[in-house]
């Protein structure tokens, strides 16, 4: 079967090549892939911002198929249509014990289970998943069932970036109806803080990103303000009476947007950082700021609660029509294109892009 792997860290470009799928035996799952998301965090671990052994098959947001089942799996059967989470709760660790799934580090352990091995050399899947292949082996508990209505490209999607985000706004910060809300950052994840916070009935969206058409998307998905960052603390003060928005998302993962998103925030308000930096990049906020203005920093990871919890709330928002989610679909390429992909996203013309591979 054909993969797309990345060699070396540091370098942005893909190999499509052939490889054999590995590591299947009890308490594993055998998935074909139907469609998989490229998330700005495959860039980033490529690039070696978030840490990951190389060489490695990227991708972690997928759907795909259950073709295999290894031995004690009994949750899913052949045939089943599944999301394969990169971050799944194991039911068994402290984290999942005390009620936050969300943050089980299962991905992280699932990186001992080689998936692949191309030639000679044995190559992990991105957090055990590797969802830019034609098939994975992953570990039964990161298989997660989605309902037989639920088409693979959105079930792909749901698999991080909506959940991040969406859960960011309803799980984490937890907007208030007729609040004022900021998001830096319209990415995927930035558009579904978007849509969450408007689930959520906040009364004025501010949407912020340099990208001039990333702003006009996100005024079709519900913001009632887009500007450029510049713009940003004139905007702030203008629409609040120089008090301050009630939240602010952060969901670029830098320094300069959180220093952004907090000076934005009124007194007593909610900062919400979604996005996932460098371990280098420091922030000054200073401990003065921090006692004197009462602004709560939150941080949100992978949607704030249980992921099989958000993953059914945001399909029961997508099949009321409260979210739109085959709209930030806006470029499919198939599996051997998918450096077009990656110049997609660096150039800011495509808000999502599905990879095609089944």
């Amino acid at each position: 079967m054909h993969a797309a792997v990345l060699h070396k860290t540091g370098d942005e470009t893909l190999d499509v090549v052939d490889v054999e799928s590995t590591s299947f035996g009890p308490g594993r799952v055998r998935v074909k892939m139907h469609k998989a998301g490229l998330c700005h965090s495959d860039l980033s671990a490529m690039s070696g911002v978030l840490a990951h052994p190389a060489p490695f098959v990227p991708g972690h947001e997928g759907a795909g198929e259950v073709i295999e089942v290894g031995e004690g799996v009994t949750h899913v059967k052949p045939g089943d249509r599944v999301i394969v989470c990169w971050m799944p709760p194991c039911d068994a660790c402290p984290s999942c014990k005390a009620g936050d799934g969300h943050l089980c580090r299962s991905g992280y352990r699932n990186l001992a289970h080689l998936n692949f091995r191309s030639g000679e050399t044995a190559v992990p899947g991105m957090l055990g998943a590797g969802t830019f292949a034609e098939e994975t082996v992953i570990a039964a508990y990161a298989a997660i069932p989605i309902p037989d209505d639920v088409p693979y490209d959105i079930a792909a999607l749901i698999g991080c970036g909506v959940t991040t985000g969406i859960g960011a706004a309803l799980n984490t910060a937890r907007v208030k109806p007729g609040s004022s809300v900021v998001v830096i950052g319209l990415g995927g994840v930035g558009i579904s803080i978007l849509q969450g916070a408007k689930v959520a009935g906040a009364a004025r969206i501010i949407a912020v990103d340099p990208t001039p058409n990333r702003r006009e998307w996100a005024l079709k998905f519900g913001a009632t303000e887009a500007i450029a960052p510049e713009e940003l603390p004139e905007t702030a003060k203008r629409l609040t009476g120089g008090f301050g928005v009630d939240y602010a998302f952060e969901a670029v993962g830098k320094a300069g947007t959180l220093r952004a998103a907090y000076d934005a925030t009124r007194l007593g308000g909610t900062v919400c950082l979604v996005g996932a930096g460098s371990r280098t990049d420091m922030t000054d906020i200073s401990m003065a700021e921090l006692v004197l203005n009462e602004k709560a920093i939150l941080p949100s990871f992978y949607g704030g609660d249980d992921i099989r919890r958000t993953y059914a709330t945001i399909i029961d928002l997508w099949r009321a029509g409260r979210i739109d989610l085959e709209s930030m679909i806006t470029h499919h390429v198939p599996l051997t294109d998918i450096n077009e992909a990656i110049r997609q996203m660096h150039t800011g013309e495509a808000l999502r892009t599905i990879v095609d591979i089944a």
